[in-house]
């Protein structure tokens, strides 16, 4: 039967839906209930080959627990909320190019077919049936389709205005000012799955330093904006760029000068700006402003380094500290050209020099006394061009932030480390009008509309993040996880620590209203918190009336009939599906959401429902790559899960998804590996199919060594397997599944006689074995093969335990031995390149086996061995031959597993060598004769017995 895994996968696709396989209800018979989830997907575009590893991995474990036993849950859902869909209808409507060559040529979408996504559900609707759905069904993911529901379905929307008023209930909501995340497009606020670019973007609080201008007379403020501002005594001139646009500006009642996107910032920021005239940066350059600290004039200079969009977009210069201003300040002088252009004396750039605020505590003596120029200097930075000058500016910044202690001048301050006082002499400028703040994002945020976003303070509802009694439930959330990695149960610490309050409405789009102003809408991170909770009742509450899904019937589901006055029994008979399937087992998730999503779900946990409830696992899953560039839909670089399936089949897309890095790690989709896959499972299929044609007997026959050997390494590879994926290690579980077995079975391909009764029992022993191990993974092609071998599909076979009736270490032992023998023998062959007639081995000599032992008791203790060994009367005769002896021992055991020594101890060496002689003989086309070293009647014309030591005979090829 050949390989079709077209018409194979499909045949089992249908298998499954009209059975209802995988269709989960609470089963009190099942060993355990095992809950998985994975993001549900937005469905803003089509389902690439990224989306489907994402989906995939949680299905490789769901899975695994359902042949451990269990009664799994895996449901998925459509988000829909937020604006992302509205705007990609909106450039639909618009006809933009670029959008319908998306649309057409990356996700095929048929032209005909264009105006059905011309409105969002439209959209929504396209891209889940044509793409999501049919993408996971062609896929086999084990979903209980039963539970699919989107974020805008009313139903859904009850349970997050129930989430909401009791989050308000219990003082986890508050309103007020807050920074937020503001496109000035939709003129309204937008979170990371809004954003374009920047979705990684930090809040910076900048703080401004007020340098005064004495402007036709008038007092100005010119702000410049720095995170460092306990550098103000070091600042020696400024930078404007002159080609930029700039406005004066009443600023709360002051006159600034400020760049004119600064000015529609400091508007977003709660602060009343009204613009007087818009100027061109020019205007600055050549005057002196006023240091409000040092009372020191300070002189502006032109530079198109100048990011005007930037913060004010006017910046201070302190080239004592900053690598950055020290090679600008060099660069300035030495272009006097350019300075006399705007009118400036050179000489006075020339007089300009660093002035030092600071020293630096460390035995590291490579920064001298302007900190800045040794940096330069050291590196052999020429100018600002060189990349080597980025680094050498964090680098300075970072060690002057922990070991720098500011100068005699700073007063109250001086001695000060930098990282002690910045705080309270920030704060202390700025009550003493020296400096104000504004802020501003780490790197450029685009929304997904193509706006610009901006830092903005609204008066709007956030969730209260900041609140340290619940960052205390979310930490003790955190620490109850099974964190896979382990490494990021810091990550959600760290995220924890940092959050404050998080604006969870919008002004439009689409999602679930806020229940007491519905002029707002919830945020798609902010209603995307507890969701999993809706899926283990959300197919039953397509029986109940939206109207009767009140507050109090959400409060008897989750909280019991205590919680309410006369608790709506549906409630209640819901609530039992709730508690069997609560909590979420593994969630899996992508490492992007970390700081955010994942994090919210911990906090949210921690505040609705009681510690057995929350959560149990989150498996971190990392990025795709497509031939080692990342994917990208807007650019047509992605792979379509049914093209590949079409061209390679589902098991093959499975496996390479799988085999390719750990789930937490990055992988790169490569056609060319994805083809060797292919065919590494179509040689499986056959060699299956030739067991499957000639099984061998039922009854286990009389079994050789080799046959043992195989059967051992078989239960060694069921716990391996096991282990992985109790890990979530899918690489590993189906590497050692696969490929590592693959290695054992070439081996016993060519060391036995197949033919053989008991080699066709062994094989079929462990293709079935094999088959259930491999079930999670390539689910078509194992449930195939198990049914014809057995008459039963893999998935419903249980999960392989080792049999300790075939583990058996001194077996696996013995043909190691065997192994490297043969390897050997290749070796020598090779070197000396010969075609030998015979082959002879010797074994070492009873006395060396006792030296071996005594190393085996001693380690590498060359000490205590010599003095044992030293006592007996032959070894002590025999002088230098038993120290060389002793250090050949030590350093061939040195590191190995006690127990596996002492059970080579055990081994017959040369009855290993006289029973594999004819499968050298048949290997090498050569006669085999093993020797002892002091065997009577040894030929040895070599000189080569004397060489044996134990466990690595001598060879002579002759």
């Amino acid at each position: 039967m050949d390989y079709d895994p077209q018409e194979l996968e499909a045949r089992w696709r249908e298998r499954w839906s009209e059975s209802g396989r995988y269709e989960a209800d609470p089963d009190a018979d099942a060993d355990d209930a095992t809950f998985v989830t994975v993001p549900y997907p937005y469905p803003s575009g089509g389902m690439h080959i990224g989306h489907a590893r994402t989906y995939t991995v949680p299905d490789v474990y769901a899975r695994y627990r359902r042949q451990q036993g269990d009664n799994v849950l895996f449901p998925i859902a459509w988000h829909v909320t937020g604006t992302p869909i509205i705007g990609a209808v909106e450039r639909l409507q618009n006809r933009e190019e670029k959008q319908l060559s998306v649309l057409t040529d990356t996700y095929n979408v048929p032209e005909d077919t264009l105006s059905d996504l011309e409105s969002p559900m439209g959209w929504a609707r396209y891209f889940i049936e044509e793409h999501y759905k049919k993408g996971m069904q062609s896929l086999g993911l084990s979903v209980d389709w039963r539970r699919e529901f989107t974020t805008n379905n009313e139903r859904y929307s009850k349970f997050v205005e129930w989430q909401y008023r009791t989050l308000r209930e219990r003082g986890r909501l508050e309103k007020g000012l807050h920074p937020v995340k503001f496109c000035t497009n939709e003129e309204q606020p937008v979170t990371t799955h809004d954003l374009l670019e920047g979705e990684n973007a930090e809040f910076q609080e900048y703080t401004l330093v007020r340098f005064g201008w004495a402007r036709d007379g008038g007092d100005v403020v010119v702000p410049m904006a720095t995170l460092r501002p306990e550098t103000v005594h070091g600042v020696t001139n400024a930078y404007i760029d002159p080609e930029a646009t700039y406005v004066v500006a009443e600023v709360d009642g002051e006159t600034w000068f400020v760049s004119d996107y600064a000015a529609d910032k400091l508007e977003y920021q709660a602060r009343d700006v009204e613009i007087i005239e818009t100027v061109e940066g020019a205007e600055l350059v050549g005057q002196t402003v006023e240091n409000p600290v040092t009372g020191d004039d300070v002189l502006v200079l032109p530079a198109d380094f100048v990011d005007a969009d930037n913060a004010t977009g006017v910046v201070m210069s302190v080239p004592a500290h900053s690598p950055d201003d020290y090679v600008a300040l060099q660069e300035a002088k030495a272009d006097t050209d350019y300075l006399e252009s705007f009118g400036i004396d050179p000489a006075d750039v020339a007089a300009i020099e660093p002035i030092p605020i600071l020293d630096i505590d460390s035995e590291d003596d490579s920064y001298g006394e302007i900190p800045a120029k040794s940096a330069v200097e050291n590196r052999g930075i020429e100018s600002s061009d060189d990349p080597a000058l980025e680094k050498a500016t964090k680098d300075l910044y970072n060690k002057e932030f922990h070991a720098g202690r500011l100068k005699e001048f700073y007063g109250d301050y001086a001695g000060g480390l930098v990282e002690e006082v910045r705080d309270d002499f920030k704060a202390d400028g700025v009550e003493a009008g020296q400096f104000d703040v504004m802020q501003e994002f780490s790197e450029e945020v685009v929304c997904r509309c193509g706006g610009d976003v901006v830092v903005a303070e609204q008066d709007t509802w956030f969730l209260s993040y900041d609140d340290e009694d619940w960052k205390e439930l979310a930490h003790d959330v955190a620490d109850g996880l099974d964190a896979i990695p382990e490494n990021t149960r810091d990550e959600y610490h760290h995220t924890i620590d940092w959050l404050n309050g998080w604006p969870c409405i919008r002004n439009y789009g689409l999602g679930t209203r806020l229940p007491w102003d519905d002029q707002f809408v919830i945020e798609p991170l902010s209603d995307s918190t507890i969701y999993m909770a809706y899926y283990t009742i959300a197919h039953r509450l397509q029986e109940i009336p939206t109207e009767e899904l009140t507050q109090e019937f959400f409060d008897a589901l989750f909280y019991g009939a205590d919680a309410v006055d006369d608790a709506p029994e549906k409630a209640l008979e819901l609530r039992e599906e709730w508690d069997y399937w609560y909590p979420v087992d593994y969630r899996f998730s992508g490492n992007d959401l970390i700081t955010n999503h994942l994090t919210f779900y911990q906090f949210h946990h921690g505040e609705l429902f009681d510690e057995p409830q929350w959560p149990q696992g989150i498996v971190i899953m990392g990025m795709g790559l497509l031939e080692g560039e990342k994917m990208s839909s807007s650019k047509g670089h992605v792979v379509l899960p049914g093209e590949a399936i079409g061209e390679y089949g589902a098991d093959t897309v499975r496996f390479f998804l799988l085999n390719s890095a750990e789930p937490w790690q990055d992988y790169d989709w490569r056609d060319d590996l994805v083809g060797s896959v292919h065919d590494q499972l179509e040689r499986f299929w056959n060699r299956a199919q030739e067991i499957i044609t000639d099984p061998g007997p039922d009854d286990q026959p009389d079994l050789e060594t080799v046959d043992r050997w195989l059967l051992s390494k078989l239960q060694d590879t069921v716990r391996d397997v096991t282990t992985a994926m109790d890990e979530a290690e899918t690489r590993s579980a189906s590497q050692a599944a696969f490929y590592n077995f693959e290695e054992s079975l070439r081996w016993y391909r060519r060391r036995t006689d197949l033919d053989r009764p008991a080699a066709k029992w062994t094989l079929r022993t462990v293709l079935e074995t094999r088959l259930r191990l491999l079930a999670p993974f390539i689910p078509f092609m194992t449930n195939e093969l198990h049914e014809q071998l057995t008459g039963t599909p893999a998935e419903d076979a249980p999960w392989p335990e080792p049999d300790e009736s075939f583990e058996d270490e001194s077996v696996e032992l013995e043909e190691r031995q065997v192994e490297r023998l043969t390897e050997d023998v290749r070796d020598i062959i090779d070197v000396t390149d010969s075609d030998p007639d015979t082959i002879r081995v010797y074994v070492a000599a009873d006395w060396k086996r006792d030296v071996f032992e005594t190393v085996v008791d001693n380690g590498d203790n060359v000490g205590a061995i010599m003095g044992q060994v030293m006592q007996d009367p032959d070894l002590r005769e025999r002088g230098n031959d038993v120290n060389d002896l002793v250090q050949d021992l030590v350093d061939q055991t040195r590191g190995r597993d006690e127990s596996t020594l002492r059970a080579q101890l055990e081994l017959d060496e040369a009855g290993t060598y006289e029973r594999a002689a004819d499968f050298l003989a048949r290997e090498f086309d050569a006669a085999v004769e093993v020797f002892t070293e002091d065997d009577d009647d040894i030929v040895d014309p070599g000189d080569r017995a004397s060489k044996a030591i134990p466990f690595r005979p001598a060879v002579h090829l002759e």
